[in-house]
C-alpha cells in the first residue's frame, strides 16, 4: 500500500483529496503548509508528494525545492490554483479519474527508482523485481548491464515484448553514478503524438490555446538524471530530431520558448523495432541511430532461452504467491515440461501472467499441466482478429450513441456503460470473488465495491462472495 502526503493549506480540499485517496487504497497523510510536509518527509519518506503552489510562509515552489533537495527521487504532483475552494473540490470530484491516473503513474516512477531490480538473484525466496536466467544468452546480457552501468554511455535495448527491457534499464540506472537522482520512463506509444512533445520538452505559457501556465517537461525534471524512452523505434521524426539535439547539444527549448536550457540526462532507449527497416523507409533517423546504440544489449526470446523456464517458473510462483498471501502451491514436473514446450510468443511476460491466472484458480493441491492449459487457453482467447471484430462492434454502437438527438453526458454514459460490462465479465469470470475480480483489473476493492453498488450489479446464486 503506497503512502501519499498532501499538502495544502484548504482543509476542505485536503479533506476531499484524502477521502478520495483513501477509498482508492491509499496510506495518507496531510499537511497544512510547507514547513509541516517537510517535517513529515524527515520523519518518513513517503511515496508521493501531492502540492499546492498556493501555501502560506513558504509557498509551493520553495517547498517543492526544499523536497527536491531532500529526496530527489520523489515524486511530487504540484496542484495549479482554483479561483476558489468551491471550484476546486467540483474539479477534484469531475476529475478524479484523470487524478487517479496521474497518481498511479507517478506512484510507478516511484517504485521504478526505488525498488531494486535483482541480476541473476539465487531464489531463496526473493520475490523483488528480478532478471532471472542462467543460459548462455542471459549471461552476456549480465555481462553487459555490468559493463555499461559505470559508464555514461548512451545505450539501446532491443528485443521482442514482453522479454524484459525496461528491467534491464532499471538496472542499468540502479548500478550508475546517478542512482541516487531522478528515473523517468517515457513510453514512446503510450502518449499521443500531439502531446509527446509538451511531455518530452514542456511548453511555456501561451504557447498554444489552454497553456495557461509553463509547464517543466520530463526531461529537464530528470536533470542529472536518466530518461528511458520506451519504444522510441514508435517515435515521429520530427520529435527524433530534437532528442538528437539533445544528444548532441546537452540543451532543449521548451515549446513556445525561445531560450536553450541546458540539461544533463542519460539516455537509455528500448524498442522492439527493426530499426535497420525503418531506416531504409525513412521511418527512422540513421544519425540518431547512431547516437543511440553507442552500446546495444540484445534481449533473446524465451523460445531460445527455454532452459531458463523452470528458474522463470518458480520465480513467479514465489512472487504471485506472496502477493496473493497465499502458501506457494508448488508445481509438477509434467507442468514444468509442459511450460518448456510452449512458443511463448510473448515472452517472458506471457509466461509471468499464466503462472499467475494458473494459482488464482488453483485449489491448494501443486499446479498441473491442466491448469496450465487452462490458463494458455484463457491468454490465447482474446487474439488480435476477434479483437478486430469485437472492436468494430463498439464502434457501430458508439456511432449510434454520437447520433442519437438525447443525452449531454454521452462520454459518461459509454464509459459506464462499457464500466458494468467490464466489471460483470469479470465477477462471472471469477466466480464473484471480488478481491480477485478487484485484482484482474487492477482496481482496489473499495473502487470496485463503489461501482458494484453505482452499476446495481447482481449476480446469480451461483455466484460466491468472497469472505475477506
Amino acid at each position: 500500500m503506497s503512502n501519499i502526503l498532501i499538502i495544502d493549506d484548504d482543509d476542505q480540499l485536503r479533506k476531499s483529496f484524502n477521502k478520495l485517496l483513501i477509498e482508492e487504497g491509499y496510506r495518507c497523510k496531510c499537511a497544512a503548509s510547507g514547513e509541516a510536509g517537510l517535517k513529515i518527509i524527515r520523519e518518513a519518506v513517503p511515496d508521493l508528494v501531492i502540492l499546492d503552489m498556493r501555501l502560506p510562509g513558504m509557498n509551493g515552489f520553495e517547498t517543492f525545492q526544499a523536497i527536491h533537495e531532500m529526496e530527489p527521487k520523489l515524486p511530487v504532483i504540484i496542484m495549479t490554483a482554483f479561483g476558489t475552494t468551491e471550484t476546486a473540490i467540483e474539479a477534484t470530484k469531475m476529475g478524479a479519474f484523470e487524478i487517479l491516473v496521474v497518481i498511479k503513474q507517478a506512484l510507478e516512477a516511484s517504485r521504478f527508482m526505488r525498488s531494486p531490480v535483482d541480476v541473476d538473484p539465487v531464489l531463496q525466496g526473493s520475490v523483488r523485481d528480478a532478471i532471472i536466467g542462467r543460459s548462455k544468452a542471459m549471461q552476456e546480457v549480465y555481462k553487459a548491464i555490468g559493463r555499461v552501468s559505470e559508464t555514461e554511455a548512451t545505450v539501446l535495448i532491443r528485443g521482442e515484448s514482453g522479454t524484459g527491457k525496461e528491467l534491464v534499464a532499471r538496472a542499468i540506472y540502479q548500478h550508475s553514478r546517478r542512482a541516487d537522482r531522478p528515473f523517468l520512463v517515457i513510453n514512446c506509444v503510450a502518449i499521443p503524438e500531439n502531446l509527446l512533445e509538451s511531455e518530452l520538452f514542456g511548453y511555456e505559457k501561451g504557447a498554444f490555446t489552454g497553456a495557461t501556465h509553463r509547464r517543466i517537461g520530463k526531461i529537464e525534471q530528470a536533470n542529472n538524471g536518466t530518461v528511458f524512452l520506451d519504444e522510441i523505434g514508435d517515435m515521429p521524426l520530427s520529435i527524433q530530431a530534437k532528442i538528437l539535439r539533445l544528444l548532441q547539444e546537452k540543451s532543449i527549448e521548451r515549446l513556445g520558448g525561445r531560450s536553450t536550457i541546458p540539461v544533463n540526462v542519460r539516455i537509455i532507449a528500448a524498442t522492439n523495432r527493426d530499426l535497420e527497416s525503418a531506416i531504409a523507409h525513412g521511418r527512422f533517423r540513421e544519425d540518431l541511430y547512431y547516437r543511440l546504440k553507442v552500446v546495444s544489449i540484445f534481449l533473446p526470446p524465451l523460445k531460445d532461452r527455454v532452459e531458463d523456464i523452470p528458474a522463470l517458473t518458480d520465480f513467479f510462483l514465489a512472487r504471485y504467491s506472496q502477493e496473493a498471501k497465499v502458501e506457494n502451491p508448488g508445481i509438477t514436473k509434467k507442468a514444468k515440461a509442459f511450460l518448456a514446450a510452449n512458443l511463448w510468443r510473448g515472452n517472458v511476460r506471457e509466461l509471468g501472467n499464466t503462472i499467475q491466472k494458473a494459482l488464482i484458480f488453483n485449489r491448494g493441491a501443486a499446479i498441473c499441466k491442466e491448469d496450465i492449459s487452462q490458463a494458455i487457453q484463457e491468454n490465447s482467447s482474446c487474439d488480435f482478429i476477434n479483437f478486430e471484430k469485437g472492436e468494430e462492434a463498439m464502434r457501430q454502437w458508439v456511432r449510434k450513441i454520437l447520433a442519437s438527438p438525447s443525452g449531454e453526458k454521452r462520454f459518461e454514459d459509454c464509459m459506464e456503460r462499457f464500466a458494468n460490462i467490464i466489471i460483470s465479465e469479470a465477477l462471472n469470470y471469477t466466480g464473484g470473488n471480488r478481491s480477485q475480480a478487484a485484482k484482474l483489473l487492477g482496481l482496489s476493492r473499495p473502487t470496485l465495491h463503489s461501482k458494484i453498488e453505482k452499476f446495481g450489479l447482481e449476480f446469480t446464486t451461483s455466484v460466491k462472495e468472497d469472505i475477506t
